[in-house]
């Protein structure tokens, strides 16, 4: 059985951002050498996300405001209380998920229509990875 590891390092301008990285996920799995298996995309930090859905502009906006309808960022957060100000960041990150696992089949990702793997950020504006690890054969 093969293995591979790669880190995806992102740094948003913006506290919160949605990318789409399925064609950085789809390189690491041809650098891999894996044709049958899986991969795990997994966010390595808090306060950030990895989930699948469709890449649709109008599905995204609707992401970002039902997240801050159920964690508005001014609300109080004891975590807050500690000199953190991202409290409402990492509600977020737990409605949304902590990583993804993909089949790897002929070479390719195993997705159902319109699937994509996106990187959610909730407290950006500065370097936070993500783990791509592939396994297989």
């Amino acid at each position: 059985m093969k293995s591979y590891r790669e880190e995806l390092w992102f740094d948003t301008k913006t506290r919160r951002a949605y990318l789409n990285i399925t064609p950085l996920v789809e390189a690491a799995v041809k650098k891999s050498g894996v044709t049958e298996g899986l991969v795990l995309v997994n966010a390595m930090h808090i306060t950030a996300s990895v989930y699948i859905n469709d890449d649709e502009p109008g599905l995204l906006k609707d992401y970002d405001e039902f997240l801050e309808r159920m964690a508005p960022q001014q609300a109080t957060y004891r975590h807050n209380e500690t000199g953190e100000d991202n409290g409402d960041a990492h509600i977020k990150r737990q409605l949304m998920g902590r990583e993804v696992l993909v089949a790897i089949t002929e070479g390719r990702l195993d997705f159902g229509p319109w699937e994509q793997i996106f990187y959610g950020e909730f407290d950006g504006r500065r370097r936070k990875r993500v783990l791509v690890k592939v396994i297989g054969e």
